[in-house]
């Protein structure tokens, strides 16, 4: 039992109880619980890292000093400050002017402290969670953060937010003010043990600032907000500057000191890639995430990386890789034959691509839980076997028998044996080659647009295009605008995306947005593909109600397994580093987190560095 945590036995929950006005469900699982728990902190599975008393993350520099600024550049446009609604295109950072019950440590797979919440209280069935909160913990008016806030955010977000605020908290029964600083969540019956981690980051937001306000329309009045910036200023789709908070409650928290030291960060927008690209080397913007390895390995040759004015960092990580393809829409019936799936994706020549666009940079992507413990690999253990064994027939047969792998190519060129293997598919699916065109039995030809939102796209989606082209099929690319691409992938009207999916090491809740049946037809989900798969629903609730580590693991590699024989999108490419450049006025700590290598919150400007490149030194 770790320290700052203690335990009291089930005699004791009536106590906590104790006429607080929680209803019967509620303490007939409190009671049939062995004990109830409370801590400062809770993991997924184990224990927290962090102790009780705790000084600073391991990954965070104590002594960085406060003060300077920092810019950004980022592609497309915004015309909102409200983050919490589908409609427009918000600001870029914005949803960190509100602070959540808890905070997520980024060096710990899935462990929560608390933030706003000064301590967390919990049965071993995890049937139910309650906050205790931190007298401290203020608004940026200095007025009290309040259970009925936390009430409210639950229920504003779950009815009026975007659709997956109302998927991941599908399964909390009721949420009530318990004492004068406290709040209960009880659960729908079931085991998830990870639903009182995804409740401890509900972004709590105020509810006597929203009173009389329309919370489902678009405004540019930045709500008042907790966290440790709030907006200084903005010109509407061009930038946005945050100024820290002076006097910011969380300030002296043992997991913020040393985070959040610039003054000021803006946002600096633009009308594409490129011009986004040449503004960072104008040294109109300081830092630059680069994922482009022919950007990376070509483009980088000018005077100020020579000299040590801009450094380069390759920042090895343990982060699972997201999945990114292009992804095919399930809702229109072209796609619906995985036969026909496949073949599209044979003409994708991935190895002739990252040869001669970039440079041999990448890898290929193959699994949705890439780069860790969760993904599948060889054929299905024991342990997945017997998970999978009752969806036999109802899941790719291949699932049993083979690895998966993305088609592979000699880097050539030539995909003629790709050709030759697509169209034998397709001929199976129904189609044939008629006047040089891909036709069906209805005459339809196979043909289908691709929506892009960069153009820096184009140069990958062009060469996939001219192989498709080779078996009759049409494939036209169109880019539009953020705004329009917004609106158009809310209400899933396109044929073809990029899209991807980040996991983290204890997936959980979100697998049901991602892939559940519930979630496709939601405006604004992230189940872009569409697909409504109830063996696939079976496995999600599965990895959800995962008791243990080991059982998760095993879990999530037969969830992997089945989405990546369904081929519901063309697996593209990963790194497996995290690339940044940035003018050399900055410094970081020294240990990187090991799920979040750049960490910008724990940068700092460093005064002689800053002072070395004004006069045009190194340092």
């Amino acid at each position: 039992m770790a320290i700052g945590r203690r335990s009291i036995m089930a005699g004791g929950a009536a106590l906590w109880v104790g006429g607080s006005g929680i209803g019967g469900p509620a303490i007939l699982r409190a009671q049939t619980s062995s004990k109830v728990n409370v801590g400062h902190g809770m993991a997924m599975h184990g224990e927290p890292k962090y102790l009780a008393g705790a000084t600073t993350p391991d990954y965070v520099n104590p002594a960085a000093p406060k003060g300077g600024s920092v810019k950004f550049g980022t592609q497309g446009t915004f015309d909102s400050l409200h983050p919490f609604i589908l409609k427009g295109v918000p600001a870029t950072g914005i949803s960190a002017l509100w602070e959540s019950l808890c905070w997520h440590a980024r060096d710990e797979a899935f462990t929560v402290y608390g933030l706003i919440a000064e301590t967390i209280e919990w049965p071993d069935d995890r049937a139910w969670v309650a906050f205790n909160l931190r007298p401290e913990a203020k608004w940026h008016d200095g007025t009290p953060i309040t259970p009925e806030d936390v009430i409210f955010s639950l229920e504003i977000l779950k009815t009026k937010g975007p659709p997956r605020y109302a998927s991941y908290y599908a399964d909390v029964l009721k949420v009530e003010k318990t004492g004068p600083a406290k709040v209960l969540f009880t659960f729908r019956e079931g085991v998830n043990r990870e639903l009182p981690l995804i409740i401890s980051e509900l972004p709590i937001l105020p509810s006597k600032w929203w009173a009389g306000r329309d919370f489902e329309k678009v405004s540019l009045e930045p709500a008042l907000g907790s966290g440790a910036y709030k907006v200084d200023s903005f010109d509407v789709g061009r930038s946005i500057t945050y100024r820290r908070v002076a006097d910011w409650w969380a300030k002296d928290l043992w997991m913020n000191r040393g985070r959040n030291n610039f003054e000021i960060m803006r946002y600096e927008y633009y009308r594409d890639a490129e011009v986004v690209f040449e503004a960072f080397k104008a040294g109109e913007t300081d830092v630059r995430r680069e994922n482009s390895g022919r950007n990376w390995m070509t483009r980088y040759d000018i005077p100020a990386i020579k000299d040590g004015r801009i450094r380069r960092d390759e920042i090895e990580h343990e982060m699972p890789q997201p999945m990114q393809g292009f992804v095919f829409n399930l809702r229109n019936d072209m796609f619906k034959d995985r036969r026909v799936r496949e073949a599209i994706g044979l003409m994708y020549d991935f190895e002739w691509q990252n040869k001669n666009l970039s440079y041999g940079f990448f890898k290929r992507t193959r699994s949705y839980f890439g780069n860790s413990e969760l993904e599948a690999k060889g054929l299905p253990s024991p342990e997945e076997l017997k998970i999978l064994e009752p969806l036999r027939g109802r899941i790719p047969d291949e699932v049993f028998t083979a690895e998966y792998n993305p088609p592979v190519t000699d880097g050539s060129g030539n995909t003629r044996e790709q050709a030759r293997k697509a169209i034998g598919l397709l001929k199976a699916a129904g189609w044939e080659i008629k006047d040089g065109k891909m036709t069906g039995k209805a005459g339809k030809k196979l043909a289908f647009e691709l929506l892009l939102n960069e153009a820096g796209f184009e140069r990958m989606a062009l060469p996939f295009k001219q192989n498709l082209e080779r078996i009759g099929v049409d494939m036209s690319v169109r880019t539009v605008d953020t705004s329009q691409y917004r609106r158009r992938t809310d209400g899933y009207d396109f044929e073809m995306i990029i899209d991807l999916w980040g996991q983290s090491l204890s997936p959980g809740n979100e697998q049901r947005e991602f892939w559940g049946s519930k979630s496709a037809d939601k405006p604004g989900g992230r189940n872009t593909m569409g697909i409504k798969d109830g063996a696939i629903d079976q496995l999600v609730e599965l990895v959800i109600s995962a008791p243990d580590r080991e059982s998760l693991i095993m879990r999530t590699r037969a969830l992997d397994r089945v989405l990546q024989w369904h081929q519901y999108l063309i697996p593209q490419f990963r790194s497996g580093k995290e690339l940044v450049a940035y003018w050399n006025r900055f410094s970081r700590p020294a240990k990187i987190a090991k799920y979040a290598p750049l960490a910008y919150d724990t940068w700092w400007v460093d005064e002689a560095k800053d002072r070395a490149l004004q006069r045009g030194e190194t340092k």
